[in-house]
């Protein structure tokens, strides 16, 4: 998209949109109705360019969330373990949690 200058000096509004897999150009005039389209797409662009950054400030907020739930698991986890440890129990091949046996 943008603003070309032509052999007789003078600046035309072109768009390129892609049609079945080609490049097609679109001429869109010199005058008021370049601008306008000119307008339009500028803020057809910029639309796309703050979605785009809502939805990467959106992900960015989503991993430092997960990163704390991980690091709450990593102590609920680590509290468990120590409980049932504590209590007496042991992890039997990895698996369940069972009374150790007194003798």
């Amino acid at each position: 998209m943008g603003w070309e200058r032509r052999e007789r000096g003078s600046y035309y509004y072109t768009r390129s949109t892609r049609v079945d897999g080609k490049v097609v150009r679109e001429y869109l005039g010199n005058d008021i109705f370049g601008a306008c389209a000119w307008e339009w797409d500028d803020m057809q662009r910029r639309h796309r360019e703050e979605r785009a950054e809502m939805w990467a400030n959106r992900r960015e907020a989503r991993a430092a969330l997960d990163s704390e739930v991980d690091a709450f698991d990593g102590f609920v986890e680590l509290a468990f373990r120590t409980a049932l440890v504590l209590g007496g129990y042991h992890q039997h091949k990895r698996g369940e949690w069972r009374k150790r046996r007194v003798r």
